[in-house]
């Protein structure tokens, strides 16, 4: 039977769509389910999750079909931590992994019209740029949940209407008097006053949010063809970035930074990379989740990485003569080994390899007929940055046979016929 969650806190708002959702979706044989995440927060928790149960309850002896799903959160805000922050990203983890679990991908959101109204003002008092005057989409997909605001064009004294038709029974969080909360001030204090001085507040900020979402979506556009002209997967070509306009590279670095980070970039970081990135010299920058990292003309995307704990935790001796993925213990990273017909190094010599780091003196062979040359020169040659020379020199028998950025040593590669396979350096974060 097809299904569709609904987020239940057993608020007013949430019961209207709740009860609203049922009496459509029973009509057209589509299962509900009602998700409650009891926070922790309040003493009257353990009540509302026992009103929302008996309530569900209470409708399928109706004959609505209604399934009643909860989750307990047991964690607590860190010191200093925003707690309207925490409980809100605490409650769509938990909303998410109830509807995957019951296999449910649809989940409504009973956020209206003022709740719309409220987040752009909020959101433009705390300087935020086009995305987040974009307020609450109407419909969004992440990690596999299509969540849906139905209501945003209904008003409050709408669902209060529904509510006293139906006659339906619901909770009052307290903590929504409590002012030291944002959104509760804006609330009771700044709400009252403005709809006394402008009625139509509410409508007119609704119809500014819309226009900041198409302003959003012109700028992923545009975002999107300029990326495909200055940047790849984890780089930046800052030459071709420097031809843009000015707007238009804040705005392309910001939708890469995204890509890179899955986060938006910081403005006072993005303000930052605008003046800093058009210098030549090598340079990083530390970022969340990782550090961007400048070298010869490209700026590139490095995951952060469990940092190795010592020496005398790295791994010594490996086994490589298998195909597949190889993690290297302490080295930060793991080696791809792949089956090749020509270009790789014999099987045979895999099969008990040492992983050293570098000492000094270490000779390569770049290629067949190249005189050896000391690694700082390949590296040079090659243009590898110093953070792309991280990982184990591998030897086998001895004899240097795989540095990480340049590659196989041609004096072991292997003879045309003899089983042989290639090998790749994948630092920790950059696994595909």
């Amino acid at each position: 039977m097809p299904c569709v969650a609904v987020a239940y806190s057993g608020g007013r708002d949430s019961t209207a769509l709740l009860h609203a959702t049922l009496r459509v979706a029973s009509a057209g044989g589509v299962e509900v389910l009602a998700l409650h995440v009891h926070h922790g927060l309040s003493t009257h928790a353990d009540e509302w999750l026992a009103h929302c149960e008996t309530q569900c309850a209470r409708w399928a002896r109706r004959g609505l079909q209604v399934d009643f799903a909860s989750h307990r959160i047991e964690a607590r805000p860190r010191q200093g931590q925003s707690v309207e922050a925490w409980a809100r990203d605490m409650r769509y983890r938990a909303l998410r992994a109830m509807a995957l679990e019951r296999g449910c991908a649809l989940v409504l959101l009973a956020h209206h019209r003022r709740d719309q109204a409220e987040t752009f003002l909020l959101q433009a008092l705390r300087g935020a740029g086009i995305a987040g005057l974009s307020a609450m989409p109407r419909v969004v997909e992440r990690e596999g949940v299509t969540w849906v605001r139905p209501w945003l064009d209904v008003s409050r004294e709408d669902i209060e209407a529904y509510v006293r038709r139906y006659r339906l029974k619901h909770v009052d969080d307290d903590s929504n008097a409590h002012t030291r909360f944002d959104r509760n001030r804006m609330r009771h204090r700044v709400w009252p006053a403005l709809m006394e001085a402008f009625p139509q507040t509410e409508i007119a900020l609704v119809a500014t949010v819309a226009w900041a979402q198409e302003a959003t979506d012109c700028l992923a556009e545009l975002a999107g063809m300029d990326r495909d002209a200055v940047c790849g997967p984890d780089s930046l070509n800052l030459k071709a970035w420097q031809t843009l306009s000015p707007p238009r590279r804040s705005n392309v670095l910001r939708a890469w930074l995204r890509d890179c980070t899955g986060r938006p970039a910081p403005a006072d970081l993005v303000s930052r990379l605008m003046s800093e990135l058009p210098g030549t010299e090598p340079a990083s920058w530390p970022v969340p989740g990782g550090e961007l990292r400048r070298y010869r003309g490209v700026l590139r995307w490095a995951g952060e990485a469990p940092r190795p704990g010592g020496a005398d935790t790295r791994a010594t001796t490996i086994g490589l003569d298998r195909p597949g993925m190889h993690v290297l213990r302490g080295w930060g990273g793991s080696v791809v080994v792949t089956r090749a017909r020509k270009g790789g190094v014999p099987l045979a010599w895999l099969a008990h390899v040492e992983l050293r780091p570098r000492a000094g003196g270490e000779q390569f062979q770049a290629g067949i007929g190249r005189p050896p040359r000391s690694l700082k020169k390949q590296f040079q040659a090659a243009a590898i940055s110093s953070w792309e020379r991280e990982g184990p020199l591998i030897y086998s028998g001895g004899q240097l046979m795989f540095v990480p950025g340049l590659g196989i040593d041609a004096r072991v590669m292997a003879l045309p016929g003899q089983p042989q396979a290639t090998i790749t350096w994948v630092p920790d974060g950059h696994a595909s």
